[in-house]
């Protein structure tokens, strides 16, 4: 069986720019992509994508999320978390839906998930609004520019490509 890259848009629509990654999700799914690439829009379902990542189809993940990293709302970054470092938690909330806590609930199913990558955008608001603000809005683009170019440029998704 071929292992996929798995695009998962993740955060709470419904908490402003926290909605980054499923927007870009949607974005993503109105694209043409390989066969060998599942967009999925996984919300506030932490568990889902947890379990999705056990079930061991993937070569790699792209999580989509807003993260506060304390640059100027709009920025995207491109993180490669290291698996290693993250430590099993059994006790996390099963509709927590940050990465760390997904890749710690991976971790504590016993899971070992391929290359993780986490394209995120500096949050301008996360109150509870619905929609995201100008800043997140305009880095939409940038997401998806960034994710095209992992998905067709890294060696993480080389073996989902190359079959």
């Amino acid at each position: 069986m071929q292992k996929k890259v798995l695009i998962a848009g993740i955060g709470n629509i419904f908490l402003g720019d926290d909605g980054f990654g499923v927007a870009v999700a949607k974005r993503l799914m109105g694209m043409t992509l390989p066969p060998w690439v599942t967009v999925v829009d996984f919300g506030i379902r932490g568990i889902h994508l947890a379990y999705e990542m056990l079930e061991g189809r993937y070569a790699s993940a792209i999580l989509i999320d807003a993260v506060r990293r304390g640059g100027r709302p709009g920025t995207v970054y491109v993180i490669e978390p290291d698996i290693g470092e993250i430590e099993a938690n059994g006790g996390s909330d099963a509709h927590g839906m940050d990465p760390a806590t997904v890749l710690a609930m991976l971790k504590t199913l016993g899971g070992t998930p391929g290359k993780i990558y986490i394209v995120g955008c500096e949050p301008a608001c996360v109150d509870e609004v619905v929609g995201l603000s100008r800043e997140a809005t305009h880095a939409i683009d940038d997401a998806t520019e960034l994710i095209l170019k992992i998905l067709w440029c890294s060696d993480a998704a080389a073996g989902a490509r190359d079959g």
